[in-house]
C-alpha cells in the first residue's frame, strides 16, 4: 500500500476510536445525573426542592435503568450492576403506589377536582348517581359550580361548602346523617363527620376535602404545616381526599396521612391532564384508615380525572 494510503487509514481509524471512546462518558455523565436526580427526590424534609423533584420520580428511576443496561453493554458492569440495584429500590414505592389495590371495604367516596370553569356539571352530576357514593370530596367549587350541589342535593342533603383557600372552594356532602356540630373550615380545606352504620352500630368518621397549593417554588410546605394540627386533632375515624398537587409518595402527602391516621387508596393512576393527556400527573388521592381500591372517572369538564374509592375503615 502507498505511504499516503496508509495515512488516511490511520486517521480513519483514530477517528472510530474515538468515536467509540467517548460513548462510556455520555453514559457514565447520564447516569450519574439520573441517580443524583432520584435521590434529589428524597430530600423533601430538607428542602421543599425534593417534593418537586420527586413528581419526576417514575421517570427518573426508568433513565437510571436504561442507561444502566447501556453501561453493561459498554463494559461498564460494576457501574450497571449498582445503578440497577439502586433504582429498584429507588423505584420500589413507586411501582407499589402505581399497581397495587387496596382492600375493598364498602365505603364509597367520590374525589374530584371540578376546574373552577365546568361546563358539563351535568354529566358529572349524572356520573356521580350512577356510582351511587355516600359522600363527596370536592374541590375547585367555584361560584357557578355550585350548581352541582345543588342539582345533587336531594341525594346529598348534607353539605359543608368552606371558602377559605387560594384555589378556590372546596367541599364535603354526603348522605349519611352528620353528626351535630361537627363541621370546620381551614385554609383549603373542609370537614364534616358523619355516622356510618355497620354490625357493629354507628360510627363517626370525618369526611375531609382538601386542595393544596402547588409545591415549591410555591408554598405547599407552608401550607400543610399548617393543616397538620387541624388533621391530628380529629377525633376519630378520617377519610381524606382531595387534589394534593403531589405524589403520594412524597414528604408532604406522607406528613399529611400520618397525621390523620389514614393510608392511601390504591392503585395511584395519573390524575391531572392540564400538561398533556400524555404526561398525566398521580397527584388526586383518598386515604382511609385501612386504604382502599381506587378507580378512574371520566374528566367530565375537568383538567382532573374523578376518582371513585370504594375505602376500608
Amino acid at each position: 500500500m502507498p505511504q499516503g494510503e496508509q495515512t488516511v487509514a490511520s486517521l480513519d481509524d483514530e477517528d472510530d476510536d474515538d468515536d467509540i471512546s467517548v460513548w462510556p462518558f455520555l453514559v457514565g455523565t447520564g447516569l450519574t445525573l439520573a441517580i443524583l436526580l432520584v435521590l434529589l427526590g428524597f430530600v423533601g424534609w430538607l428542602h421543599p426542592m425534593g417534593d418537586s423533584i420527586a413528581v419526576g420520580r417514575g421517570p427518573a428511576v426508568a433513565a437510571v435503568l436504561v442507561l444502566a443496561i447501556a453501561a453493561s453493554m459498554l463494559g461498564m458492569r460494576y457501574a450497571a450492576f449498582w445503578s440497577i440495584l439502586f433504582a429498584l429500590v429507588a423505584g420500589a414505592p413507586v411501582v407499589v403506589a402505581s399497581l397495587l389495590p387496596g382492600p375493598s371495604g364498602g365505603l364509597l367516596v367520590y374525589q374530584k377536582n371540578m376546574r373552577f370553569d365546568n361546563a358539563q356539571l351535568a354529566a358529572l352530576a349524572a356520573d356521580i348517581r350512577k356510582t351511587d357514593p355516600v359522600a363527596l370530596t370536592l374541590q375547585e367549587v367555584s361560584q357557578p359550580n355550585l350548581a352541582l350541589l345543588d342539582a345533587l342535593s336531594d341525594r346529598f342533603p348534607h353539605q359543608q361548602v368552606c371558602n377559605t383557600g387560594r384555589r378556590g372552594a372546596v367541599a364535603v356532602a354526603s348522605r349519611l346523617p352528620p353528626v351535630p356540630g361537627a363541621v370546620l373550615c381551614a385554609p383549603g380545606l373542609a370537614a364534616m363527620q358523619v355516622l356510618t352504620s355497620d354490625s357493629q352500630g354507628q360510627t363517626p368518621v370525618w369526611i375531609v376535602s382538601t386542595h393544596l397549593e402547588w409545591p415549591w417554588p410555591y408554598t405547599q410546605q407552608d401550607h400543610v404545616a399548617e393543616l397538620l394540627p387541624v388533621l391530628a386533632d380529629l377525633e376519630g375515624a378520617v377519610v381524606l381526599g382531595g387534589d394534593f398537587n403531589m405524589v403520594r409518595w412524597a414528604r408532604s402527602v406522607r406528613q399529611m396521612a400520618a397525621a390523620a391516621r389514614v393510608t392511601p387508596a390504591g392503585p395511584s393512576s395519573g390524575t391531572f391532564l392540564g400538561f398533556s393527556p400524555l404526561m398525566r400527573l398521580p397527584i388526586d388521592h383518598v386515604l382511609s384508615p385501612g386504604g382502599g381500591r381506587l378507580d378512574l372517572r371520566p374528566a367530565l369538564g375537568s383538567d382532573h380525572y374523578g376518582l371513585l374509592a370504594n375505602l376500608a375503615l
